[in-house]
């Protein structure tokens, strides 16, 4: 059984200014412009589920949160820290703002606890033995303590993406980002990731999640942002739009999904 995961530097008072805050953000892909002037705001200690069709900029929004794309224009900010990818800060910044992608992104010649404490060790510069133990910690946490000399290529999608996150979370991030975390994955490897996911928000987690998972989405997130073709078309407390979505759009789009 996964483990409920205790993580250190969570246990601030919860403050009214969002740790992210993205306002009239706007990005282009050449002359596609992707995101069409999006705004909203995560809490601390708040779970905000992000779902729309495929190619509606969810993931793009990710990738902006966390520096790894630029902006056209508007602003984001972390911890009251604007996002710029061309600062010196942002290594920083990344280290505070965890992403876990659909692919698993392993190292595939490291073993799993390898995988983990690269970071640790040449980012913050951790002795071996002390990042080792934080990371058998976590990977006893998300349920895989026995794999920790297992390679990527020993290790089930599933597995293989609790590894990602336990090594996200070897940084101490403050907040956490996740892309369709479940997307590539065989139906029954499904349930040890969203457990994984369900313990870090009752443990207070700051989480921005992409997913089509809308049974995670009811029970465990605070509030549900709709996107539809580069916009934020409906948002709003999780029950409310489950139940009584306004828009059209997101009427249509959440038939679709209980239809697949």
């Amino acid at each position: 059984m996964t483990q409920p995961i205790q993580l250190s530097g969570l246990d601030e008072v919860r403050n009214p200014e969002p740790i992210v805050a993205v306002r009239d953000v706007h990005q282009t892909y050449g002359r596609t412009e992707v995101l069409h002037g999006v705004s909203l705001s995560l809490s601390l200690g708040e779970v905000l589920v992000v779902v729309g069709p495929s190619g509606s900029g969810k993931s793009t929004l990710l990738r902006c949160i966390n520096g790894l794309q630029p902006i056209t224009s508007g602003e984001i900010h972390v911890g009251g820290v604007r996002v710029d990818p061309h600062s010196r800060q942002i290594f920083l910044l990344r280290q505070q703002v965890g992403i876990i992608f659909q692919s698993f992104n392993l190292f595939p010649h490291y073993t799993a606890l390898q995988n983990m404490t690269l970071a640790p060790m040449k980012v913050k510069g951790l002795p071996r033995a002390e990042a080792e133990s934080m990371c058998r910690e976590l990977l006893s946490r998300v349920g895989l303590a026995e794999k920790a000399g297992s390679y990527p290529r020993e290790l089930s999608g599933g597995e293989q993406q609790r590894v990602a996150i336990a090594r996200a979370l070897a940084m101490n991030p403050k907040v956490m980002l996740f892309d369709e975390p479940t997307s590539a994955l065989d139906p029954e490897t499904v349930g040890g990731v969203l457990a994984v996911m369900r313990n870090l928000a009752e443990d207070g987690m700051s989480m921005i999640v992409v997913t089509h998972e809308m049974g995670f989405a009811r029970d465990v997130s605070d509030r549900i942002v709709v996107f539809d073709k580069g916009l934020v078309i409906e948002e709003g407390a999780t029950e409310m739009i489950l139940k009584n979505p306004v828009q059209a759009r997101t009427r249509a789009f959440f038939a679709d999904i209980l239809k697949a």
